[in-house]
């Protein structure tokens, strides 16, 4: 894999083992490589993909209409708190990102979909939950004019026990550990094959096979045929509850993303460049990936963070696109390249 610098003022000079030492405009690369359609040189590049460090607004309005297959990300969640990489409140959040939306709306190919990962949050002082990201939702469906798809959702065991005074002093309150992953898309039938998902089939699935079943309808009105127990599918359709135990995502995805050992965060270490804090797992735009879109398609992440979804549609041979306001995330988001060169089972 090939990954090129753009002339960018403050290089990475610790990584050259990894990047090129030359400087990579969009003349050198292939005539059909993503990097063309955004309006500006690149951060680095890849065999693939193109990152870009600025504004990821600026970026999505260069991009052609209908040029996008699969939009998957995860903006900041509008938390309470200020993180480092900016995060807007709860009642600016609608307004803040529907320009995105637009822009979304306008690159997505007419069978294309938009992958949002967003988190809840508390009411400031109060134990009651916020419903800032359901007013999106609507927003998102009414305004800008998406279609739900489905929607699908994130366990992650990791997330910490918080607001402290509600879940560990007072004790009012459980652990949030739920993430919403909805999936819209810009016409009611976006190109999709759960085939591309299959998991395996239980262990009751292979006795249903193995023994045969009766046709039957059951107390709830479905109607059980005699060819329930076929598995010539070669898998089981997944849920939309995801388990990392699974070679991909469900549709709850049960996935932490506090990993302290893994390449990634060691290579930040060892550079003593910042680790991005809020990181999702590869697993996560893996499933997306493969269930919405076909090898040399384009995939782009406006939200790049540490370009964990960028690594993934590498790996799977799709084109991809990323943005990314916060340097350092870029810097180390090289990483997951290095990564799954040496490490391609993660992928």
């Amino acid at each position: 894999m090939t990954i090129s610098m753009s002339p960018k003022p403050q290089a990475v000079d610790s990584q050259e083992t990894l990047l090129s030492a030359k400087k990579n405009f969009p003349d050198d690369l292939p005539s059909d490589h993503p990097a063309h359609l955004v309006g500006k040189n690149a951060y680095f590049t890849s065999r693939l993909g193109a990152a870009f460090w600025g504004d990821s607004l600026e970026m999505l309005q260069t991009l052609p209409a209908g040029s996008v297959n699969l939009v998957v990300t995860s903006p900041p969640y509008a938390l309470h708190f200020r993180k480092a990489y900016g995060n807007e409140r709860k009642d600016r959040y609608i307004e803040w990102f529907l320009p995105f939306a637009k822009e979304i709306q306008r690159v997505l190919a007419d069978d294309g979909s938009f992958v949002l990962n967003i988190g809840g949050s508390y009411n400031q002082g109060m134990p009651t939950r916020s419903i800032y990201h359901f007013k999106l939702l609507i927003a998102l469906v009414e305004e800008i004019g998406f279609h739900l798809a489905q929607e699908c959702f994130w366990y992650n065991p990791a997330k910490m026990p918080v607001p402290a005074e509600w879940v560990t002093v007072r004790r009012v309150r459980v652990r949030d550990s739920v993430e919403y992953v909805w999936w819209f898309s810009k016409s009611p039938h976006p190109k999709a094959s759960n085939l591309n998902v299959l998991k395996e089939y239980s262990e009751d699935m292979l006795r249903l096979n193995r023994n045969g079943v009766r046709g039957a309808v059951r107390p709830s009105g479905h109607v059980i045929r005699n060819s329930f127990d076929k598995i010539h599918a070669g898998g089981s359709i997944p849920p939309n509850v995801a388990e990392a135990e699974f070679d991909v995502a469900e549709n709850m995805m049960k996935m932490g993303n506090n990993a302290a050992n893994d390449f990634y965060t060691k290579r930040c270490k060892e550079e003593g460049i910042k680790i991005h804090p809020a990181r999702f797992p590869a697993l996560l735009p893996k499933f997306f990936i493969k269930l919405l879109t076909d090898a040399g398609d384009l995939v782009v992440d406006p939200f790049a963070g540490s370009l964990t979804a960028g690594a993934v549609a590498e790996k799977l041979d799709r084109r991809w696109i990323a943005g990314e306001a916060v340097e350092d995330y870029l810097k180390a988001g090289i990483f997951r390249f290095e990564e799954s060169m040496q490490h391609p089972s993660l992928f």
